[in-house]
Formats: C-alpha cells, sequence, structure tokens
C-alpha cells in the first residue's frame, strides 16, 4: 500500500463517479474508498457495485467507508471505520482476516496503537490541513508520521485538505498513502490530477 488512496465524494451520479473513479485509477490511484455520506440504500448499493465491478477490473482493491454489511454482501477488500463508527476489532471479528480495515486515527498515536494491536491493515492520521469536505479541527502534527513509523508496523495514511504540493511534505516524512477528494474529483482532468499525486511516489 503506496500511493494515491481516492476516496469518493457525495456524488448521486453513478455514471460521473464511475467515469471520473475510472480515470484517477488509470493515472495511478492504488486503492478507492467508496465514501457517500447522503446516499440511501439503494444508490449505496448501486454506486458500490458499480465501483467493485470497476476496481476488480482495474485491480485495484475497493473499500468501503463505515458499511461492514456491504462489504459483506459486495465481498468488497474491506471497510474504513472512524472514531465513531465499530471498533476495528468488532470490524475484524465480522470480517475475518482475509480483508483491509482502515481506521481514522486522527492526531492520536494511541488510537493508531490500539487500531493496531486490535487487528488494522493501515491507520490514517489527519486532518493535517483544512478540508472542502470534513469540517474538523486541523492539529495534527506532522511529526506523528515518523513517530507512528517508528512504532507501528501497518502502512500510514494521510487525510485532510491534501493536494500535491501539501501532501508532499508528509510523503517526505515517510507517509505510505495520500488519501484526497476534492484535489482529484473537483477538477477538469481527473487522470491529470491523480498522475500528479502518484508521482511523489516515483
Amino acid at each position: 500500500m503506496k500511493g494515491l488512496y481516492l476516496v469518493t465524494p457525495d456524488w448521486d451520479d453513478t455514471d460521473k463517479l464511475l467515469a471520473a473513479s475510472e480515470q484517477a485509477i488509470e493515472g495511478g490511484a492504488v486503492l478507492l474508498q467508496y465514501r457517500h455520506k447522503t446516499a440511501n440504500h439503494d444508490l449505496r448499493r448501486e454506486q458500490a457495485q458499480a465501483l467493485l465491478t470497476l476496481c476488480r477490473r482495474q485491480n485495484v482493491p475497493f473499500i468501503v467507508n463505515d458499511h461492514i454489511d456491504l462489504c459483506q454482501t459486495l465481498d468488497a477488500d474491506g471497510v474504513h471505520v472512524g472514531g465513531t463508527d465499530a471498533s476495528v476489532a468488532t470490524v475484524r471479528a465480522h470480517l475475518g482476516s482475509e480483508k483491509i480495515i482502515g481506521a481514522s486515527c486522527y492526531g492520536d498515536l494511541q488510537l493508531a496503537r490500539d487500531a493496531t494491536a486490535a487487528g488494522a491493515t493501515y491507520v490514517a492520521f489527519g486532518g493535517f490541513y483544512p478540508s472542502r469536505v470534513k469540517k474538523y479541527e486541523v492539529t495534527t502534527p506532522p511529526d506523528i508520521i515518523k513517530r507512528a513509523i517508528s512504532e507501528l508496523e501497518v502502512p500510514i495514511c494521510v487525510i485532510g485538505g491534501m493536494t500535491v504540493n501539501n501532501s508532499k511534505p508528509l510523503v517526505d516524512l515517510g507517509a505510505h498513502m495520500v488519501a484526497a477528494i476534492s484535489s482529484v474529483y473537483s477538477v477538469v482532468d481527473y487522470r491529470a490530477a491523480a498522475a500528479a499525486f502518484a508521482d511523489l511516489y516515483r
């Protein structure tokens, strides 16, 4: 796990979402997370199934945000959970040993230690910068990356307001993945936007 971690926006237009995601994967995204906080059950199922088919074709792991049941129904590659979602231990117990489980740890190294001990495949820190998508306090210190790498044996993902320019210092500190939504999906050329992130790891 190293490179651009693509996270979807709250788009109801499935065709648009698929086309943009496919171009971003072609540009170099290495992981895709389906995250749509306002979708109803039917739309979430439709979009997740379509994205899973795309990811299988492109040989990119497909992760579902929060919804363990959807992951199980579709046989997705894993789940990402936040601080108010099910615990990593609970998710691992439901999904078994083979699925990818990611955990949001904000700016808290102890949360990352606990998540890793409970079976997380990777941990995500942030926000490091203000986000156009989520509202939160920007309090995560960059040095948490080196501290986490020195202690944990799982990949480290950075999130929150990521652009190519402001994520480079975090990649230089050792961040294995950069998660981005707006910096890819809010531009005209999705492929080029993804490629610019991928270039950080070349």
